[in-house]
């Protein structure tokens, strides 16, 4: 297995993680890459960016399972609206393709805000930056390397 760029930098940062590749898989949805790897898809998470009307950026990370309330979102960074990115704009503002997104070196640093149901779990699982590769970092050390919030982001009730 090849190390992405999101393992060089928990590497260079001692973050210890571990990883796993599913590429030579069918999976393409969260769901099914959780399946895959035999994990619990509320600990699988998603990475999905965003632009608000004020036309700022946020990283928000959710189980693969859930969908990102778009209004609980933007409450969450204080911003009256926002909207998912358009697909095209996915690569060029982050360094990332569709599926293999991570919030882990991306090309800028924007906020973070992770669903709250990941304190239930002592690390999650998300994507390693390049499709068929996920890493499993605790959710302390993704704290405090990313600096994010934590908040009720999803549809529905709690997890």
């Amino acid at each position: 297995m090849e190390k992405t760029n999101v393992m060089r930098i928990l590497d260079q940062k001692k973050i210890n993680y571990n990883s796993y590749y599913y590429g030579d898989t069918d999976a393409v949805s969260g769901i099914e890459v959780a399946k895959v790897l035999k994990q619990d898809d509320n600990q699988v998470f998603k990475t999905l960016v965003t632009v608000s009307v004020s036309k700022k950026y946020y990283v928000f990370m959710v189980p693969v399972a859930c969908e990102l309330n778009l209004k609980k979102a933007a409450k969450s960074v204080g911003e009256k609206s926002i909207s998912m990115i358009p697909l095209k704009d996915l690569l060029p503002l982050t360094g990332y393709v569709h599926g293999g997104c991570s919030p882990i070196g991306m090309k800028k640093n924007f906020p973070v805000i992770i669903h709250q149901s990941a304190k239930n779990f002592s690390s999650i699982i998300f994507s390693a930056g390049k499709i068929g590769y996920q890493v499993d970092v605790s959710v302390s050390d993704l704290a405090s390397l990313l600096s994010c919030q934590f908040s009720d982001i999803v549809e529905g009730g709690e997890i």
